[in-house]
């Protein structure tokens, strides 16, 4: 079957530990030759290989290492992170969060929040949100395949309060300046009076397929503050996405 000699030549180019060759991978997994070319030829045009370099040698594709991620459990992911996010939620005394690609939309997986129990905060919840109108989200669309960013921008934008931006020119300048500042803002943009800040977490192969944000009152999250916020969340996201490939998750 196709099925089982694909599969033999991605646990073949998987284990090489090294870029290989057309013909070096013939020979490891015996298939013929001719049906070994034109099997890797289609892995290649699905993006399950890739050739990073010049010449014909194959490593795991960007695609499959993506599939492979985002098939990690909510609660992997939540273990992983839960440290760093833990040590700015105490920092800054805001609920901090992660969040992560989950089919068309961005979900928040993982919630921490202050430890001292007389600093007031506001808890973001679990789940979706939307696409448009939400710092995790938006911190993740902005950085996404060209496609996907285009159907978020062509797609039905729903109006949460005053605030909720709702047309495309404005979101594709919005998510223009994300990608300059590198942090995505919704300034009561769901809910009057919360405001929130996320970063990308930019996996390597993968891209940005989860977030980390911070959620709070707009009293608290006025312009200067959220900067800063913003640019120490990027830093939070670097921590992060190390600490989720050392683990061995991706």
């Amino acid at each position: 079957m196709h099925l089982d000699r694909l599969v033999t030549i991605l646990e073949a180019v998987a284990v090489a530990g090294q870029p290989v060759t057309p013909s070096e991978l013939q020979k490891m997994t015996g298939i013929p030759r001719p049906t070994c070319y034109r099997l890797l030829t289609m892995l290649a045009e699905n993006r399950l290989l890739d050739v990073p370099e010049h010449g014909m040698r194959y490593v795991i594709g960007e695609r499959l290492l993506r599939i492979a991620l985002l098939a990690k459990t909510d609660t992997t992911i939540s273990s992983a992170a839960s440290p760093s996010i833990r040590d700015t939620a105490i920092e800054y005394g805001e609920a901090v969060f992660i969040s992560r690609l989950r089919n068309d939309g961005v979900a928040i997986i993982h919630v921490e929040t202050p430890s001292d129990p007389s600093v007031s905060y506001i808890h973001p919840g679990l789940g979706i949100r939307p696409m448009h109108a939400c710092s995790c989200s938006k911190a993740i669309a902005a950085f996404a395949d060209e496609s996907f960013r285009e159907s978020i921008l062509k797609g039905k934008m729903k109006s949460y309060t005053s605030q909720t931006q709702t047309s495309e020119e404005g979101l594709r300048k919005e998510f223009l300046e994300i990608r300059e500042r590198g942090f995505a803002e919704c300034v009561e943009e769901i809910e009057t009076g919360v405001s929130s800040v996320a970063a990308p977490v930019f996996i390597e192969s993968a891209g940005a397929v989860f977030s980390v944000g911070a959620i709070g009152p707009s009293r608290r999250f006025n312009a200067k503050y959220r900067d800063a916020l913003g640019k120490n969340l990027v830093t939070l996201a670097e921590n992060v996405a190390a600490t989720i490939q050392s683990n061995d998750l991706v």
